[in-house]
């Protein structure tokens, strides 16, 4: 199971991190992990992929509409994987979710929610002033 941490509430303009652990300390560095994200009302958007330590060395990928904003990182010793999202608008509200197939690389369908077998619970993140 997945785990994410960091969400809450942020002030429009600001930054926000969030991180995606294994729960039961399975290691995520081999495996590509994506983020997504689900406002209300809304269907599960990607937002971004790394691919795997043993594929193409953490290759990233970004929602078009969100890439200048965003910087998705993995630290190999704590076997974690980050979202950084700067410039945060109230449009960014929304649960965050990581996500696995347990594959090495994103692949071109890696934003679509239905690739992915392994989810975590979703972290609210509130932006607003």
């Amino acid at each position: 199971q997945l785990v994410e941490s960091g969400g809450g509430l942020v002030q429009p303009g600001g930054s926000l991190r969030l991180s995606c652990a294994a729960s039961f300390g399975f290691s995520l560095n081999y495996y590509a992990i994506a983020w997504f994200r689900q406002a209300p009302g809304k269907e599960r958007e990607g937002v971004s992929c790394i691919s795997g330590s043993g594929g193409t060395g953490g290759s990233t990928y970004y929602s078009d509409s969100l890439k200048d904003r965003l910087l998705t990182s993995r630290d190999s010793l704590k076997r974690t994987v980050s979202l950084q999202i700067d410039s945060v608008e109230p449009e960014d509200t929304a649960v965050y979710y990581c996500a696995t197939d347990l594959v090495v690389h994103c692949g071109s369908r890696w934003a679509t929610a239905q690739e992915y077998a392994h989810w975590g619970q979703g972290t609210q993140v509130t932006v607003s002033s």
